[in-house]
């Protein structure tokens, strides 16, 4: 699939999550009823034009409750999502997976694809799911740590809320202060590496990764018309060579690996047995290997 193509469809997806306008007039967040169903991706509730809730910002509340409840309602849509698409959510429908795309599109003298110690900080995001979004919260009550702390799209939910009621910056405090650093960092990261946020710190990513390898949407590789150019894994963004991994956790779906095999040798598959990938050894042009 091309980048305008998948664009349109981040740009509408967002929209669709984004609709109720009115908060940017009122400085309210959105009541709309529909809030009380989940979205796909990271959109926060607090968004003031947001029509749905943030299903990493659903399972904290549930699990920071005074009387635990277990979520069975969130869980369900996100094993739905998981399930059905996997990290295509990250690569189609998550509004902060579409804002660090077009950060990485402004010029920079040199972006930075891969370093040292890459593989290695892609495992912070599954450390932030357990510890930041599950066992936190259960342990101290009405702490949703993620949300509270860490979060860049809440932040970027908040300055918007802001900046629709200015009265609202008075309120801004030290906690906020530390957020808003961690939105700069994502901001400025984002125009140098693609999609620093997805790669090492979301959560909600790492939730959707646990379930490309099984996912009904994924990637298949016709292994008799690879010609291993390598051609895909050196335009992947996430680092990903599909021709011998097609199901790596890491990989949003997003297809550009499709579009510029001049063999025609991957191909998306929807619930279909994917083909055999490469058997022949490629370590020396992996993802973890490159410098």
């Amino acid at each position: 699939m091309d980048n305008k193509k998948r664009f349109g469809i981040q740009a509408i997806a967002a929209l669709i999550q984004n609709a109720d306008f009115r908060g940017f007039f009122t400085g309210r967040v959105s009541q709309s009823p529909s809030k009380l169903v989940c979205v796909p991706g990271l959109n926060c509730y607090s968004c003031p034009s947001a029509l749905g809730a943030c299903p990493i910002g659903s399972l904290q509340s549930s699990l920071s409750s005074h009387k635990f409840k277990f979520p069975y309602y969130v869980l369900g849509l996100m094993f739905f999502f998981g399930i059905l698409l996997g990290r295509a959510v990250c690569g189609f429908l998550c509004p902060f997976g579409l804002l660090q795309d077009l950060l990485n599109k402004i010029p920079f003298f040199k972006k930075i694809k891969s370093f040292r110690a890459d593989k290695y900080l892609r495992f912070i995001k599954y450390f932030i799911l357990v510890f930041a979004v599950i066992i936190l919260p259960v342990f101290v009550k009405l702490t949703p740590v993620f949300c509270k702390y860490l979060c860049p799209s809440g932040t970027l939910a908040g300055l918007l809320l802001a900046f629709s009621d200015t009265k609202l910056f008075a309120l801004f405090g030290g906690r906020f202060m530390w957020k808003a650093c961690i939105l700069a960092c994502v901001v400025l990261a984002s125009v140098l590496i693609y999609r620093p946020f997805c790669k090492y710190l979301c959560p909600l990513g790492a939730f959707y990764a646990l379930f490309n390898k099984v996912a009904l949407v994924g990637l298949k590789v016709d292994s008799g018309k690879c010609v291993n150019c390598k051609k895909c894994f050196h335009s992947c963004g996430m680092c990903v060579d599909p021709s011998v991994i097609p199901d790596s956790a890491e990989c949003i779906r997003c297809g550009k690996c499709i579009s510029v095999c001049p063999e025609g040798a991957l191909s998306y598959s929807f619930g279909s047995k994917k083909a055999a990938p490469l058997k022949e050894n490629t370590l020396h042009d992996s993802p973890e290997t490159e410098k």
